[in-house]
């Protein structure tokens, strides 16, 4: 009889872990379908919208962003980037919309020029626009960026050394931000993985963003090229704030609802 009510108790307890399990599970599908349409909640927001604590909440916050679902951030969570990680992947990612990108940029672009450029796909979307003519000294540490420079025959080309990333077709190491200390660059063209107004500029790779930085730091005007759908999420590595940031283009309007708290801030939007 003793033996029964043992396996009755084990067998009621298996059935309690297993409710509360799927219970979180779709608690947790709930909170990632809730951040991929405000893009950033906070726990509170989440707390009264699920009916649970707030350290429930912040538990499966936690969780999810272990997973990389989604980042945890001080009273809340901000979605990630939605961009393939893989060069390959992302250059036949949102095609279209990095042409209309690349024709809003090219007319900050002037002769006589000195521009860095990074490897962002939508970087290179932009030097492909390049008019024929146009006369600019192009420092990158991109390949593909590099390979369609050397094409045009009054762009004076500077490659950046240093070890290749296979995941972005880059140098990124020690050697190439060493290498662009040694510049001081009229405008950067600075593709984005993430922008997010009070986490700023943030990137998935840690040498990547670091090197981005370094561009930032030694230019005086700052492009940032970025697709909708990266405005309002963040990633693990800090590039720069907003402020360092002379204009934001995007694939839509500048008057697009999500752009507003970035013109707040004083922000050039195209």
């Amino acid at each position: 009889m003793q033996k029964l009510q043992i396996i009755a108790i084990f067998n009621l307890f298996l059935q309690y872990k297993t409710a509360n399990k799927m219970k979180k599970e779709e608690r947790q599908k709930a909170i990632l379908e809730y951040l991929s349409k405000e893009h950033r909640v906070t726990s509170i927001e989440l707390s009264e919208y699920l009916s649970v604590s707030e350290d429930t909440i912040r538990r499966d916050l936690k969780e999810l962003s272990d997973q990389g679902l989604l980042k945890a951030v001080r009273g809340g969570a901000v979605a990630p980037s939605p961009i393939p990680l893989h060069y390959r992947k992302r250059e036949k990612h949102d095609i279209e919309n990095k042409k209309i990108i690349a024709q809003k940029a090219i007319s900050y672009l002037k002769d006589g020029q000195v521009v860095f450029i990074d490897g962002g796909t939508t970087s290179l979307a932009l030097v492909a626009s390049f008019p024929y003519d146009l006369k600019l000294t192009v420092i990158t540490n991109s390949f593909p960026v590099a390979t369609l420079a050397e094409d045009l025959p009054n762009i004076d080309l500077i490659f950046a050394g240093g070890k290749m990333c296979k995941t972005s077709f880059t140098t990124s190491s020690i050697e190439t931000v060493d290498f662009f200390r040694s510049f001081r660059a009229d405008v950067c063209i600075l593709g984005i993985c993430s922008i997010h107004h009070e986490r700023g500029v943030t990137g998935i790779l840690y040498d990547d963003s670091m090197l981005k930085k370094n561009m930032v730091q030694n230019s005086n005007f700052v492009i940032a090229l970025s697709s909708i759908e990266k405005v309002e999420t963040a990633e693990s590595y800090f590039v720069c704030p907003i402020k360092d940031i002379n204009v934001l283009v995007t694939n839509v309007s500048p008057e697009d609802e999500i752009l507003k708290v970035y013109q707040n801030t004083g922000l050039i939007i195209l």
